[in-house]
């Protein structure tokens, strides 16, 4: 196959989260039919992350590149969504229990063919063990048939609309009483699972704010295991869900606008008194929502 030498920087662009800047060298692509145009590729917050860690693909190009473009990562392909200033994004998420090490990152043309690779470093997350005292009537739980399924599905959707920007918000005022990423025990058991959201030390009947902008995917009031929950598609692989509510106030199918209330704190499913348990999605992955919004860990 005739050689095709197709020039990709990874650098001196601006991550659109934080204003990082993400350096590198230029790499040569052999034996790829690839496009007659400059494609440039960057990743926000760069190449080096932890565990849990949300990782933003971000393609740049001197003519307007058609569909089919995609990351790979993972395993799963990603597909790129146009945006506004003319970009292509994938947002991608970091397992929280993925190995430390390096792992290759690849964009990918429409005929399939690898156009860059990166390999990502992924650092331990670190996350300490977490103890729950669990009484026996709670640890009967089991789901509601099709609860799991609504969970999962909310956590996959892609919908190339996006509604979200960086400026997300707590969807309540109060501090974590139980992080992202911790390794669970039950009554001194490891259940082999991890947090996959963040507890708030909220208050019984506290409203639930939505963090940024999206449409109601999931309102149900009376889940068996997750309670009173509601989740939200923010678009273009971002989703968040909220559970053990006492009141949903939203239906599916609803638009809603950050800050508007979705529910009401509660104690309902798998739940040992009054909190929010509220997780974010990125590309189907949970991810620590303490990247995008800090909030304090309760003294």
């Amino acid at each position: 196959m005739k050689r095709v030498q197709q020039w990709l920087l990874l650098g001196l662009t601006m991550g659109v989260f934080g204003g990082f800047f993400v350096m590198g060298n230029a790499s040569t692509v052999t034996d790829n039919p690839a496009p007659d145009k400059a494609v440039t590729l960057a990743l926000t917050p760069g190449t080096t992350v932890k565990q849990g860690a949300i990782v933003l693909a971000r393609v740049s190009s001197a003519q307007t590149l058609g569909s089919g473009w995609r990351v790979k990562w993972d395993g799963k392909e990603r597909p790129l969504f146009p945006q506004e200033a003319g970009t292509y994004e994938a947002l991608l998420g970091v397992q929280a229990d993925m190995a430390p090490g390096k792992h290759p990152l690849v964009l990918l043309d429409p005929e399939g063919h690898e156009v860059y690779r990166e390999s990502l470093t992924v650092l331990d997350g670190r996350y300490p063990r977490q103890n729950i005292t669990v009484s026996k009537s709670t640890a009967g739980l089991k789901p509601l048939p099709g609860e799991l399924e609504a969970i999962q599905d909310l956590k996959t959707v892609l919908t190339a609309t996006r509604h979200w920007d960086r400026s997300l918000m707590s969807p309540t005022p109060d501090c974590q009483i139980s992080p992202f990423g911790v390794k669970r025990y039950h009554n001194g058991v490891y259940i082999n699972d991890y947090h996959k959201g963040v507890d708030l030390r909220s208050p019984q009947g506290r409203p639930i704010k939505a963090i940024t902008d999206g449409v109601v995917k999931v309102a149900a009031p009376q889940f068996r295991l997750h309670g009173g929950t509601v989740g939200l598609d923010h678009g273009q692989g971002l989703s968040s869900v909220y559970i053990h509510m006492s009141k949903v106030a939203v239906k599916t199918g609803q638009a809603v606008k950050k800050g508007d209330v979705i529910g009401y704190v509660g104690s309902t499913g798998f739940a040992t008194g009054p909190h929010l348990h509220w997780g974010l999605y990125a590309g189907g992955v949970p991810v620590d929502p303490d990247q995008w919004i800090p909030v304090p860990r309760c003294r």
